[in-house]
């Protein structure tokens, strides 16, 4: 088991990685100004710190942790986080005594447990996990391998197959694998679209340390859960992004997710609302970042065929609700169109098809409208048309 110092491991001899070539960029922007991410050097073992975050997840905890020290790659240090349960967290982390770094603190939040699970790292890549999620035992040994291959990546993800409360797989994958995972400079896609990209929650994803410490910590007040927001889109615009097309972790599905929602539900509109509020505070966030770059090569305004997707939704299922003031079925149909024609990473059937939903899902009677929104919202709920759709979610 790792401990709280690096090294150790599971007491076998792990070959060092070899680099591959560099991921290539994917939108030809121009060098990347006012970004100062630090490229890791490999002169000594990559250190990788796993911050398990919990509050009044004790239930899932012990699997969560024993995921991470689990690790095939010997140089992991696990911190585990408890945000003020009322449950029995913080019991169960002190019973793993010096094989962890135990913080335990005030309820604040997602964005407080994760920045109080930062102050704590020392390595030089961290993973954030989600206390009721696991990882697979050789995730570890992939970053390390991808981190050394590119060295200025700002991020590696990779997909997670999610499971029932009791662990068991239900058989789904987030992303669904219709969807490409991104690779390489995602700059201008993130101020283009950003939240039609195909990021991965929090335990899908890693990050190199000194890089992650020119936006830390989350601002906390807007943040209070669905904090992986913020680490979705502010790092790819300090460097490239290394998607790994495998299973690195398993996502738990249950009856008390702050969250995700299982694909077979029906339509949350709190959730929705919840989206939408997510996207407007980390919009500011991009835009805030942006300045500070000074990346000049943007649009004056971000729009996304997902977030204005969310808001038709919401304005035709729950108007009362709404908090966009000024939208309008026809409005928002109209962006959609122009978001949809915003889309360069997509094939132009892709646009029209967009497009196509965006109508259907204003003018529609509201049953066949309610079967779209659900479509949009759960594409594993579609799976005879995402085998169509799965070729044009590519240029070509």
């Amino acid at each position: 088991m790792a401990q709280t110092g690096y090294g150790g491991g599971d007491g076998l001899a792990h070959p060092q990685p070899t680099a591959d070539p560099a991921v290539k960029g994917q939108d030809g922007m121009a060098a990347r100004p006012g970004a100062t991410a630090t490229a890791v050097a490999p002169s000594k073992p990559l250190k990788i710190d796993v911050v398990v975050g919990s509050y009044n997840y004790g239930r899932y905890l012990r699997a969560a942790v024993d995921s991470a020290l689990s690790q095939s790659y010997p140089h992991v240090r696990v911190i585990a986080v408890d945000d003020g349960s009322t449950d029995d967290s913080a019991e169960i982390l002190r019973s793993y005594g010096d094989a962890i770094v135990a913080v335990l603190k005030e309820n604040g939040g997602q964005a407080s447990a994760m920045n109080a699970g930062f102050a704590m790292v020392e390595g030089d890549v961290v993973i954030f996990l989600d206390a009721d999620d696991m990882l697979d035992a050789r995730i570890a040994e992939h970053v390390a391998e991808a981190v050394l291959a590119h060295p200025d990546a700002a991020k590696i993800q990779w997909r997670l197959a999610m499971t029932h409360a009791d662990g068991t797989a239900s058989g789904q994958v987030k992303p669904p694998a219709h969807l490409p995972l991104p690779q390489g400079d995602m700059r201008r896609a993130e101020l283009t679209f950003p939240f039609d990209i195909t990021w991965i929650a929090t335990s899908g994803n890693a990050f190199p340390v000194g890089m992650l410490r020119q936006i830390m910590p989350i601002p906390e007040q807007g943040y209070e859960i669905g904090a992986d927001y913020y680490l979705q889109h502010l790092p790819p615009l300090l460097g490239p992004v290394v998607s790994l097309n495998l299973i690195g972790g398993y996502r738990r599905i249950h009856d008390a997710n702050a969250y995700e929602q299982a694909w077979d539900a029906g339509l949350d509109l709190s959730h929705i609302h919840l989206t939408i509020a997510k996207a407007q505070v980390t919009d500011g966030e991009l835009e805030k970042l942006a300045v500070r770059l000074g990346i000049h090569e943007r649009p004056a305004a971000r729009l996304s065929v997902s977030d204005l997707a969310n808001r038709l939704i919401s304005l035709r299922f729950d108007p009362a609700r709404h908090t966009c003031p000024g939208d309008t079925r026809a409005a928002l149909a109209v962006a959609g169109f122009q978001a949809a024609r915003r889309r360069f990473d997509v094939h132009p059937t892709m646009r029209a098809v967009f497009c196509a939903w965006f109508l259907a899902t204003a003018t529609a009677p509201r049953p066949a409208a309610l079967k779209l929104a659900r479509w949009f919202i759960f594409p594993e709920q579609r799976p005879t048309v995402n085998r169509f759709l799965k070729p044009l979610h590519r240029r070509s």
